[in-house]
């Protein structure tokens, strides 16, 4: 754990999808020491935890559970430490995808993966606005329907709304965050996003930052 209150570790989960390191490069930009990692060991030394993604459900899930990382990653969001989960990583947080014939997830937020409605063109790529539906400690500094980068062509389907903390509009309104305890995930990219997606990396590191210290000082006590 970070003890100095100045560089907190924040581990980039490495489960064979693309784009790790345009991740970390956002993460070092924003004050953290990145750690790209495909061993679930790792996460005991984070303060907080990225999971990015790029691909299919079907090929994620294959790759967490080669690695053996399923169980690793749920206990990481059980312990209460940041998380932020990115375009498939949102994605496979679900219980269940209907990408790839149907893909059982991880089941950390009940709900489903959908695809886009028929008619519109798919994927869906390039800049939108997102609605913020709740505040939230990563929108900090950033206004309301602000535009982030997005490239995919399912979406999520919460069980429950009130995890809901962004939508976006195309073709039909579609979840484009959700936040639920210490876990927030975007179908946006931020590392994509240009200055409010920085930002959003650098709330994250914020947030991992004080969290790492109120740890330190319950440990101590």
């Amino acid at each position: 754990m970070d003890t100095n209150g100045t560089r907190p570790k924040i581990v980039v989960v490495d489960y064979g999808a693309g784009n790790l390191r345009s991740v970390a490069r956002a993460l070092e930009a924003s004050g953290a020491e990145a750690i790209v990692t495909e061993h679930g060991r790792d996460f005991a030394v984070a303060d907080a935890l990225v999971l990015p993604g790029v691909g299919a459900a079907g090929a994620a899930m294959r790759g967490l559970n080669r690695r053996d990382l399923i169980g690793p990653l749920r206990d990481a969001v059980a312990s209460g430490r940041p998380f932020l989960g990115v375009c498939l990583g949102l994605q496979v947080l679900m219980s269940w995808s209907d990408e790839d014939g149907g893909v059982e997830c991880l089941g950390i937020v009940p709900g489903r993966v959908v695809r886009l409605p028929d008619g519109l063109k798919i994927p869906h790529i390039g800049w939108n606005q997102v609605q913020q539906t709740q505040p939230h400690r990563l929108y900090a500094g950033i206004p309301n329907e602000a535009n982030f980068y997005f490239v995919h062509s399912y979406v999520v389907v919460p069980d429950d709304r009130g995890v809901v903390a962004g939508v976006t509009e195309y073709g039909r309104p579609f979840t484009s965050a959700i936040a639920v305890g210490n876990v927030f995930a975007s179908q946006f990219h931020p590392e994509k996003s240009a200055i409010f997606g920085l930002r959003v990396y650098r709330n994250f590191v914020n947030w991992a930052r004080e969290s790492s210290s109120v740890q330190t000082i319950v440990e101590r006590a």
